[in-house]
């Protein structure tokens, strides 16, 4: 059984930091592309950020110059959040592309999701 389990988020002021943290468990033969996805109260699920295995990172141009994300080892991934604004209230959550063995393609995972709410 493959789980993500995500920590972090939160209630922040506006220009305020949070960092969320995502880690793969079970059994698995590798995790790929890992990322994070939010989606605001009434609104469809967006991409926030990505992070290929090889260390490549994709934004959205909402966050760019806000947010970073960085992977820690091969199974865990972060996302820190600078200069939040309230726009980006929303649930986060945590995305990866995990292969449970060497012949299987990849699938896609999610976490439980975290609020993340700026005040303004």
């Amino acid at each position: 059984q493959v789980q993500l389990v995500e920590s972090g988020g939160g209630l922040v002021q506006a220009g305020g930091s949070l960092r969320l943290s995502c880690a793969a468990s079970g059994r698995f033969f590798r995790v790929n592309t890992m990322g994070w996805y939010r989606q605001p109260l009434g609104k469809q699920r967006e991409k926030v950020a990505t992070i290929t295995s090889g260390g490549n990172t994709d934004f959205a141009d909402s966050v760019k110059g806000r947010f970073t994300i960085s992977r820690d080892g091969k199974n865990t991934v972060y996302l820190q959040m600078d200069s939040l604004k309230p726009e980006d209230t929303a649930v986060y959550y945590c995305n990866a592309e995990i292969s449970i063995s060497a012949y299987a393609i990849s699938s896609a995972y999610w976490g439980q999701g975290t609020q993340v709410t700026v005040s303004s």
